[in-house]
C-alpha cells in the first residue's frame, strides 16, 4: 500500500511538467526601417524553463529574439535594414517537451507615415530634470523611446508603423536621476 501511496505523489509532482503550453501573444507590431523595433512574446502553462526558437521564416533583417531570465518571454528587436514583409513562426517549449507556436507577419516599412502625438500632466515634484517615454505592444513589457530626457510634457512618436498597436506610459525623472513609476497606460491604433 505504501508503494502505491508513494507512485501517486510522485505523479502529482511530476504532473506540472507534462501540461499544456501557450503562447498569449498573437501579434507583433509592424516596424519601420532603420528605426528601433521592439515586441515581446509571453508564453504561460507548463513548466519552466522554456526554450524559443524561430521555427520557420526568418525575422526582420537587423532584428534578433532574445529570451527573458525568467525564460518566460522572448523580446523581439533591433533596427529593421530592409523594409519587406516578413512570416515567422516562433515556438516556445517546455521543460516536459511541450511546445507551443504561433505565426506571425510584420511589415517593416520603408518610412514612417503617421506620427502619435503624445501629452501628459505635469509632475507635481519641484525638482523634475524631465521625462522618459516607454512604448510596448502589449502593455506589460516596455521599452524607452526617448533617446534623452524630454524637458516639456509632450512627445511625437515618429517611429510608429501602419497597422499597429502601441501603449506608451511616461515616468518623471528628479535631479538626482531617480525615476518615477510609470504613469498611467494611454493605447494608440495606428491605421
Amino acid at each position: 500500500m505504501r508503494s502505491k501511496v508513494l507512485l501517486s505523489l510522485l505523479v502529482a509532482l511530476a504532473a506540472p511538467c507534462f501540461a499544456n503550453i501557450s503562447i498569449q501573444t498573437t501579434t507583433l507590431p509592424n516596424g519601420v526601417k532603420n528605426d528601433s523595433y521592439y515586441g515581446v512574446v509571453t508564453a504561460t502553462g507548463g513548466c519552466s524553463p522554456y526554450t524559443w526558437q524561430v521555427s520557420s521564416g526568418s525575422l526582420p533583417k537587423g532584428v534578433t529574439m532574445t529570451t527573458s531570465s525568467s525564460t518566460k518571454s522572448a523580446t523581439i528587436s533591433g533596427t529593421p535594414t530592409k523594409a519587406a514583409t516578413y512570416s515567422f513562426t516562433i515556438t516556445a517549449t517546455g521543460c516536459g517537451g511541450h511546445a507551443a507556436q504561433v505565426s506571425y507577419t510584420v511589415v517593416i516599412q520603408a518610412s514612417a507615415e503617421h506620427v502619435v502625438d503624445l501629452n501628459w500632466k505635469p509632475s507635481v515634484s519641484t525638482d523634475v530634470a524631465g521625462y522618459n517615454v516607454y512604448r510596448g505592444n502589449d502593455g506589460v513589457s516596455w521599452s524607452k523611446i526617448n533617446a534623452s530626457l524630454a524637458a516639456s510634457t509632450t512627445y511625437n512618436d515618429s517611429t510608429v508603423a501602419n497597422s499597429s498597436t502601441y501603449f506608451y506610459a511616461t515616468t518623471a525623472v528628479d535631479t538626482s536621476g531617480n525615476e518615477s513609476k510609470k504613469s498611467n497606460i494611454v493605447k494608440s491604433v495606428v491605421p
